[in-house]
């Protein structure tokens, strides 16, 4: 899925394996039994602070490098000078060009409940619209220049970017999130990753 014309454009059907995943994704969904060793301890913590393990968690158990990358890279963002709340619209914003459901889902019930964003703000989100607010609306503009054009943003996106009062450093913590997001977004668009229940009330989809 994308929202830029579904540009994955899949020609080829590609029939899921088999395995643990009654759900239905295209790669084995993996739990804590089935999971190979490496993969456990990261389940068994997602498990521990959650309550569940995400699918996207599921999913990349299939290659443990990945879980740990991801894992390891989520707690480096953490650490970004941005605040939560930016992040997550970066996060966001990310994940709806990318058109990863599952990431829009979970990254909505992150901004509502843990980083507070207002409601508006992640409904504009969501829908890739202009955000009610000057300063988010900028930060999300520049998230979305720097995935378009691969880092190369205009002179005139970075100048309003700084204005809004980001810093230099800032503008590298973007590029961090959406280098994280594209880790988990493609995985997930690849993997056809369904959604877990306790996500189903942030559900998401691309318009058509």
């Amino acid at each position: 899925m994308n929202m830029e014309g579904n540009s994955y454009n899949q020609q080829t059907v590609v029939t899921p394996i088999k395995g643990d995943h009654s759900m239905s994704s295209r790669i084995t969904l993996h739990t804590l039994q089935s999971a190979p060793e490496a993969a456990r301890p990261f389940l068994e913590n997602a498990q521990k602070n959650s309550g569940f393990i995400p699918n996207l968690l599921g999913v990349l158990a299939n290659a443990p490098a990945a879980l740990e990358t991801y894992v390891t890279v989520s707690a480096l963002n953490g650490k970004a000078e941005l605040s939560l709340a930016e992040r997550e619209v970066v996060q966001l914003v990310a994940a709806t060009v990318h058109g990863c459901d599952f990431c829009v889902a979970g990254h909505t019930a992150v901004a509502l409940n843990k980083a507070k964003l207002p409601q508006e703000v992640v409904d504009a989100l969501r829908a890739r619209g202009e955000l009610p607010d000057a300063r988010y609306e900028t930060l999300a503009a520049f998230a979305r220049e720097v995935i378009a054009t691969r880092g190369n943003v205009s002179e005139a996106t970075y100048q309003a970017f700084r204005t809004a009062g980001f810093s230099e450093g800032n503008a590298l913590e973007v590029i961090l999130g959406v280098s994280l997001a594209t880790l988990c977004n493609f995985a997930n668009v690849f993997a056809q990753t369904p959604l877990n229940d306790e996500l189903g009330k942030y559900r998401w989809q691309p318009s058509a």
